[in-house]
């Protein structure tokens, strides 16, 4: 074997050992960078938990709206928007008007055609506690009227609607009714005045004649000259809304679901 020039071993040497370092001094860069690259995650992950801190919890909802109460409506087929939408009857365009003035209330409309006041007397309880309304409008009587009943059976059963509503804590308006002059003179008079003293008689307020606007405007009224056309109803609800507006301010608290 050849002997290494004098140095030539030093030198190799020299170049192992740097060989060496450079390589260890590369696996601790590696092993830096590889540290690094973790720790910027976790400050990455940490710098946002501590954005999320500082943002707080989410605001709570906002409350939900109470629930407007309700007026409640037994009535007949005047109040039940016969041969009409349901949205162009005056129930509908009052909720309407209540929920566009921001008013808590709504209508709930309970009114049948053909409905008699002894119909009326008979469901008022289930309405009532299906409803628990804050006012309640009776709107019943014409067909009692129109078929020539007892005037005296018409009053008890309106009497008995206003004192359950009363006793259930609502307000009360009575709505009263006339009857065309082929009837006689003492019946229809005496029929017209019955409203107004069940409603005197139990302290509750009254608005007289519901068609009083449109009674003697035969373009108001559909074919069979009883029931309201729909350009007729914005003038009833007014005409309505006129005896309603006093009982909804100050609320009644009775009642309240």
């Amino acid at each position: 074997m050849k002997a290494w020039p004098r140095g030539a071993e030093r030198r190799v040497t020299g170049r192992v050992a740097a060989v060496v370092v450079h390589g260890l001094l590369l696996g601790l860069v590696l092993a830096l960078l590889t540290a690094c690259g973790g720790s910027a995650d976790a400050g990455g992950t940490t710098a946002a938990a501590t954005v999320a801190d500082e943002t707080g919890p989410a605001p709570p909802a906002a409350p939900d709206t109470p629930p407007r109460r309700a007026v409640l409506v037994m009535g007949d087929s005047l109040s039940a928007a016969y041969n009409l939408a349901a949205e162009q009857g005056w129930v509908a365009l009052l909720d309407a008007r209540l929920a566009r003035e921001g008013r808590p209330w709504r209508m709930v409309n309970a009114s049948i055609s053909g409905e008699t006041s002894a119909g009326g007397a008979a469901r008022i309880e289930a309405a009532l506690a299906e409803h628990r309304p804050g006012l309640v409008l009776i709107e019943l009587g014409a067909n009692d009227g129109l078929r020539g009943l007892p005037l005296e059976a018409t009053r008890a059963n309106l009497e008995t609607m206003v004192r359950a509503a009363k006793a259930a804590g609502a307000g009360v308006l009575v709505i009263g009714m006339r009857l065309p002059p082929n009837y006689g003179p003492e019946y229809t008079e005496a029929f017209f005045a019955l409203f107004g003293e069940v409603a005197r008689a139990e302290g509750v307020a009254y608005l007289p004649f519901l068609l009083e606007p449109i009674a003697f405007e035969e373009s108001a009224f559909q074919p069979d000259r009883l029931h309201p056309t729909a350009e007729a109803q914005p003038r009833i609800a007014e005409h309505v809304w006129a005896a309603l507006e006093p009982l909804l301010d100050p609320a009644p608290t009775a009642g309240a679901p």
